[in-house]
């Protein structure tokens, strides 16, 4: 199978693991640009370079496309990026002409523009560190109760509703595209969701015009990927607390329960009952609210007993946002690694966890030529990342610095049954994420 894949940006979750991913099956043949032509969190991608490395991939089966790479350069860039319609219109449409001549399946998303409820401007306009909360608060109350007062200045305001405005008017075109058949599979990303606010109204004008949202935003090309993957493959979820699956993740909409099944059906994977499957997917969901180590909001730890199943299965641990569930992994380890196992993630939100996840499961699953050594590494760098870091060291830190994860490989090491020897660096300069290099 060749498969082309245009990134979001070049964090290491967004473009090494895309390659981590697809190095399980040594049948698929993957084409993704040069990791210096894709954004990260100060400059956009290489818009140019990526159009001319475009017009040069050879002909594939399928294509996974972030339009906001195209049309901004990247998903940070589609926030903050000065361009007028006009100009990012002129640009989508080369891209589209690109594409018809391709002649492949295009699984392609665009990001429904999120509204994040703090003062934090990294990823924002320079204007969110002192108007983030209530620009969030004004969308908020806009929607819900009708109310448009605000102290906002108004050229603050005006640039922001414009920005909204010029990127829910290139979704519309997307969506036009979409109707003229040019997409496969078209998703329109719902990142960071509260209840109510403009992008949730965005979203149901989408819906109501035709249009496919779901929330999540990262992990949704690899769940593209998973859906260009041929195969019938049939998955079970059993709940680790399965009277608490009602209950909403941190940075969702939809309850943990409506998450996974949204997951696995754009996946393109049926979900039946145990007697029926091909794979097991054990969630260990929270009780009462999903917890979260490094914003200090504690939640119950797992406290049952995990029985590792009798057939295939995937761990989707989302117990916690941003990083594992401790008392869970102790008891992952406590097992005896198999081929049966089909991977682990507690990457970021659910939604990110629970694509990663199933789309490494379905390229083992149905690998032509099966690479365990590759399967091996994948599982490693989750745990190393999600577990070791994200859940243990990164609560000791409070700037980037060199890390020692010693004890912790070992224990990687000694339940994959494969030798670790790992670098680490912080490919945006910050404590959010880390890169995970195997030697």
């Amino acid at each position: 199978m060749k498969i082309c894949v245009i990134p979001i940006d070049n964090r290491p979750v967004c473009y090494n693991l895309f390659k981590d991913i697809a190095s399980i099956d040594e049948n698929i043949e993957l084409f993704i640009p040069k990791r210096e032509f894709l954004g990260d969190l100060e400059k956009n991608a290489k818009i140019e370079d990526l159009f001319e490395w475009l017009k040069n991939v050879p002909q594939v089966d399928s294509m996974v496309i972030s339009l906001d790479t195209l049309a901004y350069g990247g998903l940070i860039p589609s926030r903050r990026c000065p361009e007028t319609f006009e100009q990012i219109k002129q640009r989508i449409e080369n891209l589209k002409e690109i594409l018809k001549e391709k002649n492949s399946k295009i699984y392609a998303f665009s990001s429904i523009m999120r509204i994040s409820n703090n003062n934090v401007n990294q990823e924002e306009k320079h204007y969110w560190s002192d108007w983030g909360k209530k620009i969030f608060e004004y969308s908020f109350n806009t929607h819900k109760f009708g109310k448009t007062q605000t102290d906002i200045p108004k050229d603050i305001l005006e640039d922001y509703t414009n920005t909204r405005k010029r990127n829910f008017e290139i979704n519309k075109l997307y969506l036009e595209w979409q109707k003229e058949g040019l997409f496969d599979t078209l998703i329109f990303s719902k990142d960071d969701c509260a209840e109510y606010g403009f992008n949730v109204q965005e979203a149901q004008e989408l819906e109501h015009l035709g249009g496919f949202t779901k929330t999540g935003a990262d992990e949704i090309p690899l769940t593209l990927f998973a859906r260009a993957i041929e195969g019938n493959l049939k998955v079970d979820v059993e709940f680790t607390e399965p009277e608490d699956k009602n209950l909403i993740s941190n940075y969702e909409d939809v309850s943990i329960e409506k998450s996974v099944m949204g997951q696995l059906s754009l996946a393109n994977i049926q979900i039946t009952d145990k007697s029926n499957s091909d794979i097991t997917l054990i969630v260990n969901n929270f009780k009462n609210h999903q917890g979260e180590i490094v914003m200090k909001r504690p939640t119950e730890p797992f406290s049952g007993e995990f029985r590792k199943p009798n057939k295939n299965y995937m761990i989707a641990d989302v117990r916690f946002a941003n990083g594992a569930d401790n008392a869970f992994v102790e008891q992952i380890f406590e097992t005896k690694y198999d081929e049966k196992f089909y991977g682990y993630s507690a990457w970021n939100t659910s939604a990110n966890t629970l694509g990663s996840l199933i789309c490494g499961a379905k390229v083992k699953f149905f690998a032509k030529k099966y690479n365990q050594i590759a399967f091996k590494h994948l599982q490693a760098v989750r745990l190393l990342d999600d577990w070791a870091y994200q859940a243990n060291v990164r609560q000791t830190l409070t700037e980037p610095q060199e890390i020692d994860v010693n004890k912790f490989e070992k224990r990687v090491s000694d339940f994959l049954e494969y030798p670790i020897h790992a670098e680490y660096s912080y490919p945006w300069n910050r404590l959010f994420e880390i890169e995970v290099n195997i030697k």
